[in-house]
């Protein structure tokens, strides 16, 4: 279901009025303190097209500047005691904790999402600065059996350097989280372009490392134009490291311009999940977890099942109560806390025209939603689409929205040869609960996560990413610190 109709000239809340701080909401760039720019864009509210704010836009120059800055600050930042830099980030941590709900409220007009989902990111973000404080305090020193007489060895992790961080508009605080906590952990400084829908939650996060001591120039937040801002970044040499997650296609594009310089890189990029139902699942859950999956931040994560694979015996039923869950949802601004909010831009909300459209010529049957809602140009109606043919579009293509695609299938093998059969390997979900049939699939898919009949598996204590063109490397865990390290390897002789 959805809200009453809104007029699209409907005024959002002043957003300063809404904080308990107002102080977080900055407009500057952070390069080792906060500074303006000759020129600025709009930030705008995806529930009702009005301007949150005007954010600095930063130009190359600018961006070297940054780095300039990061570079200058590496030294201290990455001698210091682990301790000491242990200290600055749970620091963090607890600032970001006590500015919860004011962080949530940035998020939701920048991006859009429910209410209680972006309170969900806000502790989702802090749990990755609050596990880094404490691995910081761990450096990675090992003693190797010597191969040589009267020699002593030893494997050091140092940090590579500047680090170059950039993140997307759908997880505007945990991606920044995610990924600057475990570079500060490992003693590298940052340089970070937040997506310029929604860069009001990284500035607000650069705020809070400052009140929590994190060094000048140790993280910078560089606001502007993607192409102008981490361009620079990727020519320049010492910038070591460059995190990504967005597309697969600008993903590419990194990795082609980092070539040069010979950069580390982590790169999370599309998914395509696969989210299979055998014929012995438990149907209930089955259905639960299907909603989690597909709508949350309103179909726009990565890790969104986009193909629903249901064995025949179950499927009619499972399609069935789907189609009820669904019509339960519901849409509607952010700020209400409705299931499912706005989507991004008119890009997105284009693309579900597309893939629906296409899926019907092909000869799928929409049973929910199937077209924009009234509420204003960015809903969209969360939508079932069942009987899809593997030929439609979205069976190959990541929709990053409200659509659910449902296709049945015969047998296991089927199910594993259809899940497979795509460039991207970031997750996939699995419903059985036969112990050998868990074995085969955790085994058979490929895809860097597997879920077993659930949908919530990621957190600070596991490794994220994917396989084949979903990206490389990991982030979290022990391995998310690898990137932003080098190994060094001491011979000692003592003569």
């Amino acid at each position: 279901m959805t809200r009453s109709p809104r007029s699209t000239a409907t005024q959002s809340p002043d957003l300063p009025s809404l904080l308990a701080d107002p102080s977080l909401l900055r407009t500057e760039a952070y390069i080792a303190g906060w500074r303006g720019a000759a020129s600025d864009f709009a930030v705008t509210d995806p529930a009702t097209g009005t301007v949150c704010a005007r954010v600095a836009r930063m130009r190359a120059p600018d961006a070297s500047a940054a780095v300039d800055a990061a570079q200058a600050a590496f030294a201290d930042w990455s001698t210091a005691l682990p301790q000491t830099r242990s200290t600055a980030l749970r620091r963090w941590f607890d600032l970001i904790n006590a500015n919860r709900e004011d962080l949530a409220l940035i998020m939701v007009a920048e991006q859009g999402k429910p209410l209680s989902e972006a309170r969900g990111e806000i502790d989702y973000g802090a749990g990755f600065v609050e596990f880094y404080a404490e691995e910081a305090k761990r450096p990675d020193i090992r003693g190797v059996t010597s191969h040589l007489p009267d020699a002593e060895v030893e494997l050091w992790r140092e940090p590579v350097g500047v680090a170059a961080l950039v993140t997307p508009w759908n997880f505007p605080c945990a991606m920044v989280t995610r990924k600057a906590a475990a570079a500060l952990a490992a003693g590298c400084t940052c340089v970070l372009h937040p997506s310029a829908e929604t860069p009001l939650s990284a500035l607000a996060l650069a705020v809070l490392a400052e009140r929590a001591g994190i060094p000048a120039g140790v993280l910078n937040v560089v606001p502007g134009d993607a192409p102008e801002i981490v361009g620079t970044w990727t020519q320049d040499t010492r910038v070591r490291a460059l995190s990504f997650t967005g597309s697969t296609e600008v993903g590419r594009l990194l990795y082609r311009q980092s070539a040069d310089t010979i950069k580390r890189l982590v790169l999370e990029l599309g998914g395509h999940a696969p989210f299979i139902v055998f014929a012995d699942a438990d149907l209930d859950r089955a259905v639960t977890e299907a909603v989690k999956a597909k709508f949350a931040t309103t179909g726009q994560d990565c890790l969104g099942a986009n193909r629903f694979l249901v064995q025949r015996p179950v499927y009619d039923e499972f399609c069935t109560r789907f189609a009820a869950a669904i019509r339960k949802l519901t849409l509607g601004p952010g700020m209400e806390d409705c299931d499912l909010g706005p989507l991004m831009h008119e890009r997105a909300v284009a693309k579900q025209e597309t893939h629906v459209a296409d899926a019907m010529a092909r000869g799928a049957r929409c049973l929910v939603g199937g077209a924009r809602d009234a509420q204003g140009p960015l809903y969209y109606k969360p939508t079932l689409l069942v009987d899809v043919p593997t030929d439609a579009s979205i069976m190959h293509e990541e929709t990053f929205g409200p659509v659910a695609a449902v296709a049945p299938f015969d047998t296991e093998s089927c199910a594993i040869t259809r899940a497979n059969a795509t460039e991207f390997g970031l997750v996939a979900y699995v419903h059985t609960l036969d112990p050998r049939r868990i074995y085969r699939m955790t085994r058979a898919l490929q895809f860097g996560m597997v879920a077993v009949n659930r949908t919530k598996v990621t957190g600070a204590p596991i490794p994220f990413g994917g396989m084949k063109q979903s990206g490389l490397g990991r982030e979290g865990a022990r391995w998310g610190m690898e990137a932003f390290t080098e190994i060094k390897y001491v011979c000692r002789d003592w003569g």
